[in-house]
């Protein structure tokens, strides 16, 4: 069932997950289509997260955005004063202005491995710490080594924070710890999202990458084609997977594999090491004392792939 929809408010509107914004001109949505959005929301009872450009919105803008609750998501460059989740576009940053912010930073893996410290800064500061890996596709077997040596430095600054007594939160590690359930985006199942043109899509990945790929408009409302497969209970694979930390991205699910709901190879990967990595965590900070009493110890596995236990 729809519970979120997401508004972007310019063509030019920040990336907060894997895709990319190859728009190259601003485009605000129109305040008829803005007051439009707001009104079906209210009607079918979504709460609303609005994309911010990296530039001033006008006034009646900010006037019709005020008419509901909502929460924003904004690039750093921008004002953030009013920021629910900050965007950074790199590593270079005063962490200072960030605490106790959600922060969000887009990183090739590569890029990430390099920038070891500016994490650990990051965590020691903001109030929770989301990495998206933007180039998924590209993770290959010969970088697992170095994926999983990263996420255990990381660990055990996170494990050295939570014995002082913070209590950091970093997705690729903490989540996994804390969830007893999956915890996915929910792109077709739970959120929405209305582009700057007037009409809704899957998620914003998939206006960008095809502003044509459509499922419906402010006029018509909803028309998800075979919406079933959006949710978790048609995934075969993830339904039965406990690496509840997996953003299984229906984007890049369709994109690698042509199937919403079965994921690539190499999202499976990534987030088996992650699990894996938050096991190694969940046991670390366990031997310092009680943490999580409620949560049972994640299990030991022997695959990275589902599809490589399928006999299982």
């Amino acid at each position: 069932m729809l519970q979120y929809m997401i508004i972007l408010l310019d063509d030019m509107s920040v990336s907060f997950c894997h895709y990319e914004v190859n728009k190259s001109d601003r485009r605000l949505i129109s305040l008829d289509d803005l007051r439009a959005g707001i009104r079906l929301a209210m009607i079918e009872n979504l709460t609303i997260q609005f994309v911010y450009p990296n530039y001033d919105l006008p006034k009646e803008y900010k006037d019709v955005i005020h008419t509901i609750d909502h929460s924003n998501i904004k690039p750093v460059g921008g004002d953030i004063s009013d920021a629910d989740v900050i965007v950074l576009d790199d590593w270079l940053v005063d962490t200072q202005h960030l605490a106790s912010q959600v922060v969000v930073i887009r990183s090739h893996l590569q890029d990430l491995i390099s920038h070891e410290k500016e994490v650990k800064d990051l965590l020691k500061t903001v109030q929770r710490l989301n990495v998206v890996i933007s180039d998924v596709e590209l993770f290959t077997e010969e970088q697992q080594d170095a994926y999983r040596e990263w996420l255990n430095k990381i660990g055990k600054e996170v494990e050295n924070l939570y014995v002082n007594g913070k209590s950091p939160q970093f997705n690729l590690l903490t989540d996994r710890m804390m969830l007893t359930a999956m915890n996915n985006c929910g792109a077709g199942d739970s959120c929405i999202t209305l582009a700057p043109n007037g009409k809704f899509y899957i998620c914003p990945a998939f206006y960008y990458e095809n502003s044509e790929d459509t499922v419906g408009d402010l006029v018509n409302g909803f028309d998800i084609k075979n919406k079933q497969l959006y949710k978790l209970d048609y995934a075969p694979i993830c339904r039965n997977c406990d690496t509840w930390q997996c953003k299984r991205c229906v984007w890049l699910n369709r994109k690698m594999t042509l199937e919403v709901n079965t994921p690539s190879h190499e999202q499976c990967v990534m987030a088996h090491l992650e699990r894996n990595a938050s096991r190694d965590l969940l046991a670390n900070i366990r031997k310092q004392g009680t943490f999580l009493p409620e949560n049972p110890d994640i299990p030991e596995i022997d695959y990275l792939d589902p599809f490589d236990n399928i006999n299982k």
